[in-house]
């Protein structure tokens, strides 16, 4: 699949993240999430991202980084891209898209640079670095410390046609437009902001036309039903589930940091699929947090029932 391909097929569908799989010793458990992968794959996706931020890139190796996205291509190959969390510093950056790209993988997240801050020169040269140390497609992801503006976005994309996509967490209207009106279809758009779903109907309108979705992992076929609403423009339906789950599920996860990812693990444990705890710095959540949430999600998936 060639960089372009793969954006393009990125585009025309929900996407999903999933978490990785620890043991009780905090070690990779490949053949769960091998598993896991392989359920998910049992529903319409149309990009599976290994080792990404809700798959706890930021906690694994390098080495590990390859592992996670070698476990993911074998279940995926041919079936969806297979897109592989990259970053850290440049020369620790370049060594995991190489790593990713002898594993099998369609293209590369490329998440901010570890901590520091940068000028735009300086962020420019980074991205540089990665899409010329391989030929996979690139998809950058603007939030925190690693902002892109429109200009610096043209540079980029002119000398690198591997640099296909464009994953928004920083939800500034005013830059989305500007690089879009700019960009054109030049780049797949994602949306990346926290929960996604929170998003997806306004970001939609500025030509976003999928998101991440980590609550893929635990309620798929809500997941896919919150997708085609949003897509259809049933804004009844978009308001509803807003109401009735996403906004009590940002409440549950706003009590803790880091808990953006810790309640997807939650999630699983809720629904009999144990992926294991989180890595430190993060916590899991107490056990009142998993009745709450248990509830929330019983009651999101009797609805979708009955709608089906």
């Amino acid at each position: 699949m060639s960089p372009a391909d793969m954006g393009r097929s990125l585009g025309q569908g929900l996407l999903s993240f999933p978490v990785t799989h620890f043991d009780a010793e905090g070690r990779f458990d490949e053949a769960p999430y091998r598993a896991h992968c392989a359920w998910m794959l049992e529903h319409d996706l149309a990009g599976l991202f290994a080792a990404g931020g809700t798959g706890e890139f930021f906690s694994l190796t390098p080495a590990e980084v390859v592992q996670v996205v070698k476990a993911a291509v074998d279940v995926g190959a041919g079936k969806l891209p297979v897109i592989s969390g990259c970053g850290y510093g440049t020369a620790i950056a370049t060594e995991i898209a190489r790593g990713a790209e002898a594993a099998g993988a369609d293209g590369l997240l490329l998440l901010p640079p570890y901590l520091v801050g940068s000028s735009q020169e300086g962020l420019a040269a980074h991205v540089e670095a990665v899409c010329r140390s391989t030929g996979l497609g690139v998809i950058v992801y603007n939030r925190d410390n690693a902002v892109l503006n429109d200009e610096t976005l043209a540079r980029l994309c002119e000398r690198n046609p591997n640099l296909v996509g464009f994953k928004d967490g920083v939800g500034d209207i005013e830059l989305m437009t500007r690089i879009f009106v700019r960009m054109g279809d030049r780049l797949t758009y994602i949306g990346g902001l926290p929960t996604a779903e929170t998003f997806a109907t306004p970001y939609l309108t500025m030509g976003v036309t999928t998101y991440s979705s980590a609550i893929f992992n635990f309620m798929p076929k809500w997941a896919l039903a919150f997708y085609a609403a949003v897509r259809a423009g049933n804004h009844a339906e978009v308001q509803k589930q807003l109401r009735e789950f996403v906004l009590p599920y940002l409440d549950l996860r706003n009590r803790g940091r880091g808990y953006a990812v810790s309640i997807v693990k939650a999630g699983m444990r809720v629904i009999g699929r144990d992926a294991g705890p989180v890595r430190t710095p993060l916590t899991d959540l107490t056990a009142q947090e998993m009745d709450e949430l248990r509830a929330l999600v019983e009651r999101a998936s009797g609805s979708i029932a009955k709608a089906a």
